[in-house]
């Protein structure tokens, strides 16, 4: 089998067997009454990007949830919950913040390229796939998450076009995905988001907080966490 990661990811999206059936529903067992959930991202809500989403929603008619709303986006890092004190593993607190502003002023690469392009899946989500030819998403992977994977396996570049409604054969999915037209669309990286969404709602809408400019290594806040210090 090929190693390129179209060939990986469309093999392991047949080896899953079945889709996962994603529900809208709040999950309090999981947010804990914590109203937000950040993550780091490169913000690619871009018209061709935006106009490539829609289209592969499109194409996948009648097997996506309703009322996905996340604008194109690749996320880099998980951060958390964010709050001034954090309790729980999976709060995000000051200090991991500040952690990593300063390790993204001290790795984090130049402006960067980058492709969004072919349409394929995870078993829960299709989306379409990233290219990273100068390695700089690499490197904002580096100081954010070190070797870290993210939940679910390992770090794949990508930017979601919705989520699955049902549970249905993967081997019936993909000759859909393989005959969606993908044009490369170039991306020019110059700065990296945090950004964060309600955690009871599922796949809605991002807010950005902060952006950090890769070229002057610069974090400019837009609005920040009740009890978080500028970083910057």
């Amino acid at each position: 089998m090929s190693d390129h990661p179209l060939d990986l990811a469309r093999a392991a999206f047949l080896a899953a067997g079945h889709t996962l059936r994603n529900e809208r529903r709040d999950f309090p067992e999981w947010h804990l009454g914590r109203p937000h959930y950040a993550l780091w991202a490169v913000d690619v809500d871009l018209p061709e990007v935006r106009l490539a989403v829609a289209g592969a929603d499109a194409h996948l008619a009648g097997l996506l949830l309703d009322g996905y709303r996340r604008q194109p986006h690749i996320t880099l890092a998980l951060g958390g919950f964010p709050t001034a004190t954090p309790q729980h593993p999976d709060d995000y607190g000051p200090d991991r913040f500040a952690a990593q502003v300063a390790a993204l002023a001290a790795h984090a690469p130049a402006p960067f390229p980058l492709n969004v392009g072919a349409l394929a899946s995870f078993s829960s989500a299709p989306y379409l796939a990233v290219t990273d030819p100068a390695g700089g998403i690499h490197r904002l992977r580096q100081a954010l998450a070190g070797t870290q994977d993210e939940p679910g396996g390992p770090y794949t570049p990508h930017v979601t076009v919705g989520l699955y409604a049902g549970v249905w054969p993967t081997a019936h999915i993909q000759p859909r995905l393989d005959r969606f037209p993908t044009p490369p669309q170039p991306c020019h990286v110059a700065r990296i988001s945090l950004m964060h969404y309600a955690a009871p709602e599922i796949g809605g809408a991002l807010t950005t907080l902060a952006h950090f400019d890769l070229a002057h290594r610069r974090l400019d806040w837009l609005r920040r966490p009740a009890g978080w210090p500028d970083a910057g």
